[in-house]
């Protein structure tokens, strides 16, 4: 049995009036989807969406320091210890490196010979005793740096008139602070009076490190210190005395970051080295918004993406207010939406190939049936 022509089974079946059909209401089709995307996006019901209002009032917020955008992110920290501030009596122990040093007017030799050894190895303290040239061992495990000076000058002076001793730490095995990250020195003793702000000029921590996202941990845990309010704002209650144990973080500049993306001439990450930004910056620093962007349609994404917080700002509003009342923190995305026409334009160029393909795919099927 012989088989009828494919177009002369699609024409008996219908096909041809299916795809004109179709093409009649494409019209509507694109009106319908046009109307869909003119309006500014809108979260779902779920998400929380706040204006202005809301975003300067958590601006406010922000502007107490790295405590208050660690609560805003979900992160509690211990209070600081009562005594985090004070001095404490710091002994002596085993395996301490003592750097002592002397004067004395006439015993050259004895003081080049005392250098030498401190630049070379230092003074160890081994099974509680010390040993110096020209005077027998002396017992320093247990005390103080300023009793362990005084027990050396009075063993000189026995020997040697008119001596003047100085001993500080070279090193120490278990009283030091570990540094981590941006910092030229890993490891710097502390001896019960050397303070935050020191160590951090020790180790050479420069300038334009990150010091909101750095921090202080001590048993294992993070103390609430600002460093950028220490570092930058000569804060002196953020300059604790440190201990043995302690360890220092500091961060990279770029280890904070907002994202500014959508219409915007560069979308990029921005760094956040101190913390906070104003989101009029943070849009400067992407490019601007050109034209194809809604500036009534400025959208700042706050929090995890399960859960987010939107807010929802126009350019007038980031325009008019001060720039501290508009800020944005490490982990937010500000988005900026396009404008109706823009998001029309591309719409079309987007469907116009499969328009066309349409169109060519209508034009051979007519071909066909007139064979």
């Amino acid at each position: 049995m012989r088989t009828k022509p494919f177009h002369e089974r699609f024409r008996r079946k219908g096909g041809y009036g299916k795809i004109l059909g179709f093409m009649k209401i494409l019209p509507l089709l694109f009106l319908s989807l046009s109307f869909l995307m003119a309006g500014c996006y809108r979260a779902p019901c779920c998400l929380a969406v706040e204006g202005a209002t809301e975003f300067v009032l958590d601006s406010y917020i922000l502007r107490q320091g790295k405590n208050a955008i660690l609560q805003m992110q979900g992160i509690e920290l211990e209070e600081l210890p009562c005594d985090a501030l004070l001095e404490y009596q710091d002994e002596i122990v085993d395996d301490d490196i003592l750097n002592i040093a002397i004067w004395h007017p006439t015993r050259k030799d004895l003081i080049r010979s005392i250098q030498f050894i401190n630049d070379k190895i230092g003074f160890k303290v081994s099974n509680g005793y010390v040993t110096i040239p020209d005077i027998p061992p002396l017992l320093v495990a247990g005390l103080t740096l300023e009793e362990a000076k005084k027990e050396i000058q009075n063993a000189f002076q026995n020997e040697i008139q008119d001596v003047e001793v100085f001993v500080t730490y070279k090193d120490r095995l278990s009283r030091k602070v570990d540094l981590i990250g941006h910092v030229q020195f890993s490891t710097l003793p502390v001896d019960g009076k050397i303070r935050l702000y020191e160590i951090l000029s020790k180790a050479h921590v420069p300038l334009h490190a990150n010091f909101f996202s750095s921090y202080v941990l001590r048993n294992g845990k993070m103390l609430p210190i600002d460093l950028h309010r220490l570092i930058q704002e000569g804060d002196m209650s953020q300059n604790i005395v440190m201990r043995g144990g302690d360890k220092v973080y500091i961060a990279d500049p770029t280890d904070a970051k907002v994202i500014v993306m959508g219409e915007v001439l560069s979308p990029r990450p921005v760094n956040l080295p101190y913390g906070t930004m104003s989101i009029r910056e943070a849009i400067v620093q992407a490019g601007g918004i050109p034209y194809t962007g809604n500036r009534n349609c400025i959208q700042v994404i706050r929090g995890s993406l399960v859960c987010p917080k939107i807010y929802l700002l126009h350019w007038e509003e980031i325009v008019q207010l001060p720039n501290d009342s508009l800020l944005l923190m490490p982990g937010d995305t500000v988005y900026v939406s396009e404008t109706p026409i823009t998001q029309w334009n591309r719409f079309i160029s987007q469907l116009l190939p499969s328009i066309s393909g349409v169109q060519i795919s209508t034009d051979m099927l007519r071909t066909l049936n007139a064979f």
